[in-house]
């Protein structure tokens, strides 16, 4: 590989990964999830759903720090060409998707599960419409993201 090359890889992996996150949602969303509730018993459904949702967290927590650091590098390019921010759109909507991330996933998720025990103030069917409205928005976040990268 060239180095002309290898410094366009950044860029493309910009560009590539908000488009496959999506349809990683997506597809979790509307095809796995459903499909676990119409084929097991509730109980294990759910459990398995908790864990493909655990498990869709934690790579987005890694595509977030990759695609915030790939912004950040890009918005520097640019800020130092005195062509714009060093603070992008991009970047922030990487930092919303963190922000759902973080609250529909990792604090709501122990409160999920302490609602199931009969503990805590609200009931899980609360706390599950809270976590699937942060899935929505950090769905249509990601959205956002890959139109922004595939129009250039």
């Amino acid at each position: 590989m060239s180095g002309a090359s290898l410094a366009a890889v950044p860029e493309r992996l910009r560009r590539l990964i908000p488009g496959l996150w999506f349809g990683v949602l997506l597809a979790i969303a509307f095809i796995a999830a459903p499909s676990l509730f119409s084929l097991l018993d509730r109980p294990s459904a759910g459990r398995v759903a908790a864990r493909l949702f655990a498990l869709e967290a934690e790579l987005s927590l890694a595509l977030c720090v990759l695609l915030g650091l790939l912004e950040r590098l890009r918005a520097g390019r640019r800020a130092k060409a005195g062509q714009g921010s060093p603070v992008s759109a991009e970047l922030l909507l990487v930092l919303g998707v963190l922000f759902c991330t973080v609250l529909g996933h990792y604090a709501l998720q122990p409160m999920m599960e302490a609602a199931r025990a009969g503990e805590g103030r609200w009931s899980f069917g609360a706390l599950h419409g809270v976590s699937t409205a942060f899935y929505g928005v950090k769905s249509l976040l990601v959205a956002t993201l890959a139109w922004r990268a595939a129009r250039g």
